[in-house]
């Protein structure tokens, strides 16, 4: 399967990243970087597609659990490299899962397979960064 994606320069340091299947979004640089602060910054959007791509396994595997999921809310730290190209070397993901009377087994196995086998954004990343991750879960 091969993916598509267009990325539109629209002056300054602004782009419109657009997908294959129509969506779209803005990128821009910081002020300092000759930016606008119109958008998201590149690499801030790697993060955002990790926690992404691993909130929807979570959900979609807890769901198939019939565990009763409320919300779900997604933080991940990325630590640069000092030098350039300043990848990153480390990325943190963490998951706070809330619902009703969820199983903290149903959550890890989830969370498991999100890491190990679905997530197609950790699997591409973690060949150049270090891949932590951890959750909590809040009963209501």
């Amino acid at each position: 399967m091969s993916v598509t994606a267009r990325v539109k320069w629209t002056g300054g340091m602004q782009f419109v990243g657009e997908s294959e299947t129509g969506h779209a979004i803005v990128l821009d640089a910081s002020p300092d970087d000759g930016g606008t602060d119109s958008g998201m910054r590149p690499m801030e959007l790697l993060l955002v597609g990790v926690g992404s791509c691993s909130g929807m396994d979570i959900v979609s595997v807890l769901q198939k659990k019939r565990q009763k999921v409320t919300g779900l809310e997604v933080s991940v730290a990325g630590e640069n490299a000092d030098e350039y190209p300043k990848r990153y070397t480390a990325i943190h993901v963490e998951w706070i899962i809330t619902g009703h009377n969820l199983s903290e087994d149903a959550v890890k196995h989830a969370v498991d397979l999100s890491m190990e086998k679905y997530c197609s954004v950790k699997a591409t990343l973690e060949h150049s960064a270090k891949v932590s991750f951890g959750y909590r879960i809040v009963n209501t």
